[in-house]
This record gives C-alpha cells, structure tokens and sequence, in this order.
C-alpha cells in the first residue's frame, strides 16, 4: 500500500510539473519570432492597406506559410498567395470594407524546421466600399489549436508509464 501511495505520488509530481511546463514554459529562442508587421500592431488606419506583411528575426522556409486576414465581419479580405522573401511573410488584400478591427493570422515555418504561429490586429477607422472573400472557418479569428487535448494526452502517458514500471517489478 505504501509503494502505491508512492507510485501515485510520483505520478501526480509528473504530471503536475508536464502541466507546469506547458503553460509556464518560455519561449524556445532558437525559433523565428516576429519582430515587426505592416501594419504595425494595433495601428488606427483610416484606408486600407494593399498588403500585410511581418518581418522575423530569421529566414523563414518558403514552403506551408500561411497569412489570412479576417474582417470585424468575420469574413476573409487576404486574397491571392501568401508570399514568403527571405525573412518577411506577406499576403495581398481586397480593398477593405467594414470599419473596425482587422486581425492578420499567421503561419511559418523558421529555418530550423519548427512552426511559429500568431496574430496581430489593425483597426480601420472609415469605413471602406470593398467587397470581403468567404466567410472564415467557424468563424474564428485566433487561429489557434486547444490545448487540453495534449494536457490530457501528457497526463495519460505519464500514468501510463507509472504503471506499467509498477507492473513490471517483481
């Protein structure tokens, strides 16, 4: 009973410190990290630009890079290719529409193979006449992956582990 109560010790300590690790954890340095964008973040614009673009601190692969632009109206106004030139990323837009908070979602890969990915915003203060793309997928403008999925994945592994090591002692 004792070594159980150890066992599930050890367990609860792992996973607590694989929780702490993935909400606490610093920024790896070794990857590309945005250093500007064009427009700047949370600039007040009163006519729309005809591209956004970011600039990394490092080269970026030219392959699987992805820029969208997503409208207060939830539809798209990026259009064409994203284009990737040495260490800036960037996509072309349709004149702008709605006024009102524009957010520019991202997706590279750095030099060293790892993807980097976020967003930043611009706000158009007059309305413009352009006409937007598609709505956005589900409509969401974060772009982003749920984190719990691999909470839940780390936890099971490490319990996993535990018990099996457990198992296997004689």
């Amino acid at each position: 009973m004792r070594r159980l109560a150890a066992i599930a010790s050890a367990t609860l300590l792992l996973a607590a410190m694989a929780l702490t690790a993935i909400f606490t954890g610093p920024v790896a340095s070794a990857h590309a990290t945005r250093v500007s964008a064009e427009p700047a973040d949370n600039a007040a614009l009163t006519t729309g630009p005809d591209r956004v673009s970011a600039t990394f601190n490092e080269r970026l692969q030219t392959t699987f890079a992805a820029m969208t632009v997503v409208g207060p109206d939830g539809n798209l106004w990026s259009t064409g290719e994203t284009s990737v030139q040495g260490t800036v990323v960037g996509v072309g837009l349709r004149p702008l529409g709605p006024a009102g908070t524009y957010t520019v979602n991202y997706r590279v890969t750095s030099a060293d193979g790892h993807v980097v990915s976020g967003s930043w915003s611009f706000r158009l203060t007059v309305a413009g006449t352009g006409t937007p793309g598609p709505a956005a997928a589900g409509g969401s403008t974060d772009g982003g992956i749920p984190v719990w999925p691999f909470v839940v994945g780390a936890v099971a592994l490490v319990a996993a582990g535990a018990l099996w090591t457990v198992r296997r002692r004689p």
